[in-house]
């Protein structure tokens, strides 16, 4: 009987959050067609989002390519295939891994200080306070966000697939020469 009711009130408060949610989506959806339009928080985050977040991404990005890169160039040198490391690496940086460690980095760098942000205005109560001024805190708060992130995210996911595929070229040229000093010594010995 106990488990039953442990299941029922995880079942419950599951379903209280997908409610929390839903109306949080309604409210950003009704503040995004009804509400104020506030740029200047949204320029701002888009610096805080896109533009302090491209270093990140761009090292993440081109050393997950080179990494790749060469990983893929020594299996493909056993067959005979080098040439192929770049295409096969530049695919796989455009479709899983790019996007995957934009998301990744971003989630790391800017979800944390989104919600630490967020929390700290809460416990300050910073956000009653944006209430009692006639200030709808979705408006104010994650609208802007949003925004920001709908406009950066897609950017950053471009520069880390583009540093991914010019590392791959470097690398390239690297582990092809390594390669073919490789076999020539192996061929002379």
């Amino acid at each position: 009987m106990v488990y039953f009711r442990l299941l029922g009130r995880l079942v419950l408060r599951f379903f209280l959050y997908l409610g929390e949610l839903a109306g949080l989506v309604g409210q950003i959806c009704e503040s995004l067609l009804q509400g104020r339009k506030r740029w200047r928080q949204f320029f701002e985050q888009i610096v805080e989002i896109g533009y302090r977040s491209q270093i990140v991404v761009v090292i993440t990005g081109g050393f997950t390519g080179a990494v790749l890169a060469t990983q893929a160039l020594f299996q493909f040198a056993l067959v005979d295939m080098e040439t192929m490391g770049g295409v096969i690496v530049s695919v796989g940086m455009m479709r899983e891994l790019g996007p995957t460690i934009t998301g990744l980095m971003l989630a790391g760098r800017v979800g944390s200080s989104m919600a630490a942000e967020i929390g700290t205005m809460k416990v300050t109560e910073q956000v009653d306070a944006l209430r009692s001024m006639g200030v709808h805190p979705i408006d104010f708060l994650v609208t802007p966000r949003l925004l920001a992130m709908c406009v950066s995210i897609p950017l950053l996911i471009a520069q880390s697939i583009a540093f991914g595929i010019i590392a791959v070229s470097y690398t390239h040229l690297r582990a092809h020469e390594t390669v073919l000093d490789l076999v020539c010594r192996l061929l002379l010995e």
